[in-house]
């Protein structure tokens, strides 16, 4: 699994939040399932601020379910009172199941009807000690129902995640479409088909991510170097990515984040 902490720029304003792998069944369907809990004081406010995975989610509320497309930009949330949610960060076997057009939901959340999902994870997340588990059971449950058996091209298609946002993931468009043995023309309507982003814009998201960790938890390692290491070409176009995104300077956020 990724590093959990890659994409969240300011962990210490994180309320209870747990990661985890999905079970065995749902290894296809899903990269992890993320629940954030929150029971905040009253007039208290706790702002979260994340450069989300280029990937969609399927996320169960109190109020419902909704299906989260890739961002391009940073998404920021914030929490009051009490609440919960258990979100599915998806592989694209799981997405093909769920829309046609990843791309028509870039930037945007819309409702999604599962109403059986929503009543049997409200259920479980309404007091059992062992909430979090059932949630993730019953969610890998109605997933792995939804999807059936996968064609080839979906599970072709799974290798993509680790090729282009994992640990040594391809540094250019051209080197992805090299690992999956397709063409760069391919690779683009694969990363449209289940994504919703090119993969350029794919693999520029995961290096701004791992820059961001870098600059936050390695405050002795200089900017120029950290650019270095991701492949950008030079500390300008590091900043760059930050000023776009972000929305300030890789020295004014490890100010910020220290």
């Amino acid at each position: 699994m990724v590093d959990p902490s890659r994409g969240v720029l300011f962990p210490s304003r994180l309320t209870a939040f747990q990661r985890s792998a999905p079970p065995q069944a749902a290894e296809d369907l899903v990269q992890w399932f993320w629940i954030p809990e929150w029971d905040l004081e009253p007039g208290v406010m706790s702002r979260q601020t994340v450069l989300s995975y280029p990937a969609l989610n399927l996320v169960v509320e109190p109020h419902g379910v909704s299906l989260v497309g890739a961002t391009t930009r940073m998404s920021e949330r914030i929490l009051q009172g009490s609440g919960w949610a258990v979100g599915a960060l998806l592989r694209p076997a799981a997405v093909r199941t769920l829309t046609s057009d990843a791309s028509s939901l870039v930037d945007t959340e819309r409702p999604f009807s599962a109403p059986a999902l929503h009543a049997q994870v409200l259920a479980a997340m309404s007091g059992a000690r062992d909430r979090h588990q059932q949630a993730v059971e019953i969610f890998s449950r109605w997933l792995r129902a939804r999807a059936g058996d996968l064609p080839s091209v979906a599970r072709h298609a799974n290798l993509m995640p680790e090729v282009l946002i994992g640990q040594d993931g391809a540094n250019t468009p051209a080197e992805a479409a090299a690992r999956l043995a397709v063409s760069l023309r391919t690779l683009q309507r694969m990363t449209r088909r289940y994504i919703g982003l090119p993969p350029a814009a794919v693999i520029r998201r995961r290096r701004l991510q791992e820059a961001a960790q870098l600059v936050r938890e390695h405050p002795d390692v200089s900017l120029a170097t950290i650019a270095a290491d991701l492949g950008y070409a030079d500390h300008a176009h590091l900043a760059g990515d930050f000023r776009s995104v972000p929305g300030l300077t890789p020295s004014d956020y490890r100010t910020e984040s220290s």
